[in-house]
């Protein structure tokens, strides 16, 4: 591959990182409650999708599950966010390679190493730690206990959808990422539609709010994503995308001046050192 498309695609890699890790902040907003935000991001982020690849996609039994598992995965991960702090929830779902140690034998049949073995080990570590390490309630996280384990359940969730976005890639059509992604907004959006209306009146600054989190720190970066991998092993950008799990909280604590809490941080620390070195040692044919 020429030089200059590699830095393209790994500029790509980086900007999907950056715009997945502004979720944290966008997600505090005060006018609507998470149920409304998850809903009308994934119906905004779908109808943008849709526009930005416009006929290019596919629906199958395995991309419709993947969907499924997608839509789970944000309905949980955005009620885990308004909970608990940003750091917390973005950390949590960052153990989903523990719960793919199981996965990826069973379904993908990739097999597992002392180094994976190890990793999850130190993830282990880091999740006792983030739990042991819960803060006081605040304005910006009233339940952290109860935002912990929602952020634990999506990273299993997030792991399912990991494996099924993996496993429909391998099929070989084109789109079938995006498509999964696409299918997954919709059923997020349209599951929980009913029981989210009427929605309150808000300022015009929280509904630029809404289309944000579903243009760009959803649609806008999953097609950055999808193209990067087009150019770049997938190790290479899953190191990437672990600048997520260390920006989210950076901006949290910039635009809403929330803590994290210093054994959250050290947690997290164990959970991200423990993923770069499971990504950077894994071959790149794996």
């Amino acid at each position: 591959m020429p030089a200059d498309w590699r830095f393209q695609a790994r500029a790509l890699a980086v900007l999907a990182a950056v715009l997945f890790s502004t979720g944290g902040a966008a997600l505090k907003t005060q006018a609507f409650n998470s149920l409304q935000i998850s809903s009308a991001r994934s119906g905004i982020a779908a109808i943008a999708l849709l526009l930005l690849i416009r006929r290019r996609w596919h629906v199958s039994p395995q991309i419709v599950a993947t969907g499924l598992a997608y839509a789970v995965t944000v309905t949980l991960f955005v009620a885990a966010t308004r909970l608990t702090t940003a750091a917390s929830a973005i950390f949590l779902q960052s153990t989903a390679p523990l719960s793919l140690l199981v996965i990826g034998p069973w379904l993908l049949k990739e097999h597992v190493g002392r180094r994976d073995l190890l990793s999850a080990a130190a993830m282990t570590a880091g999740l006792l730690v983030c739990f042991a390490g819960q803060p006081v309630s605040s304005s910006t996280a009233p339940d952290p206990a109860t935002g912990n384990i929602l952020g634990l359940c999506s990273s299993l969730t997030w792991a399912a959808t990991l494996a099924g976005l993996r496993y429909v890639t391998k099929s070989g059509v084109a789109g079938a990422g995006l498509s999964a992604v696409i299918v997954g907004n919709a059923f997020a959006c349209l599951a929980v539609l009913p029981f989210v209306l009427p929605f309150p009146s808000a300022s015009v600054v929280d509904w630029v709010n809404l289309v944000y989190l579903g243009v760009i720190q959803i649609g806008v970066a999953y097609v950055c994503l999808t193209r990067a991998l087009d150019h770049l092993p997938v190790f290479e950008v899953s190191l990437v995308l672990l600048l997520e799990p260390v920006l989210n909280p950076v901006w949290t604590w910039l635009v809403r001046g929330e803590q994290p809490g210093m054994l959250a941080v050290v947690g997290g620390a164990c959970i991200l050192v423990a993923s770069a070195y499971r990504t950077i040692t894994r071959p790149a044919a794996a």
